[in-house]
Formats: structure tokens, sequence, C-alpha cells
């Protein structure tokens, strides 16, 4: 059985059906069309659910939805589009930190929740950012390189 629920993503504000344990990435994915949420384990461990929360970087593909109405939802489309990137998927696209590209959305919602809190993040907070975010090609060496880079920035 289905409820409605609202939720406000990316500045927009949508009523949704969802089951009572339905999972906010399956949500945004099935019903909102936001395929850069993806669903890599479907156990949290992999990070390429990740969407911001208020600000904050969350995993998405366990938690229900309904326990995110009322809040800031931002997924990867709402951070840039490939016609104009934002400053990390920039970085990014600069490092040539993406290979296949299946974790780079969450990626970009870890570094962007980091950087909106700690605009300088030493290597210790960088880490911790990433840390949940699993990345097979190994492109993490380069995504690093993105986020020195992006600190740096800030820095002048």
């Amino acid at each position: 059985m289905t409820h409605p629920i609202s939720l406000d993503v990316n500045g927009v504000t949508y009523s949704v059906e969802a089951g009572p344990d339905e999972p906010l990435a399956l949500v945004l994915r099935n019903r909102l069309g936001l395929t850069g949420v993806k669903v890599g384990c479907g156990l949290e461990q992999c990070g390429a659910c990740a969407v911001l929360v208020d600000g904050e970087s969350v995993l998405s593909c366990v938690r229900p939805a309904a326990g995110f109405a009322g809040r800031k939802i931002e997924t990867v489309e709402g951070l840039g589009s490939p016609e104009r990137p934002g400053p990390v998927q920039q970085a990014l696209i600069d490092a040539g930190a993406a290979q296949c590209g299946y974790c780079t959305p969450g990626l970009v919602v870890a570094i962007t929740g980091l950087l909106r809190s700690e605009p300088r993040p030493d290597e210790n907070a960088i880490r911790a950012a990433l840390e949940p975010h699993l990345c097979r090609c190994g492109a993490h060496p380069r995504v690093l390189r993105a986020v020195r880079a992006l600190a740096e920035d800030a820095g002048q």
C-alpha cells in the first residue's frame, strides 16, 4: 500500500506515492526520473546512492523516502548538467576522474557537501568524506587531486 509524501527535491516540491519502506533512491529514480542517483549495492556500502539532505551527504538506497518529507534534498541533477557542469563536476572532468562514471554522482554529492561545510578541508577531512564511496575503476587518486584543487582554489 502506498501513501502520498511531499518531497522537496532540487528546489521543487513533489507529491509522490511511496510504500512505507520504499527507499528514497528508488522513489527519486522511478517516480521522479532522477536517474543520477544510482543503486549499486543496495546496502549503503558503495556510496552511489548519495544525495544531499539539508546540506549533508546521505546514502539513500535503504532509508525509506517517507523519512525525508519536509527536508531539502539535492541530487546530482541539481548540482550541474552536462551543458553547465557545477564546480565539483568540472574539477572531476579536468582531473580525468571519471571512468565508467557509476560512482561519480555519489562522489559529486559527497564532495559538494564537504566543500559547502568546509571550503578548505584538510587531507583527513577529504578522505573521511570519500571513505563510503567505492570506485572499482581506480579513479580515487584523480578524485583526491580534484578535491585538493577545489580546496586550494577556495583559499585564494
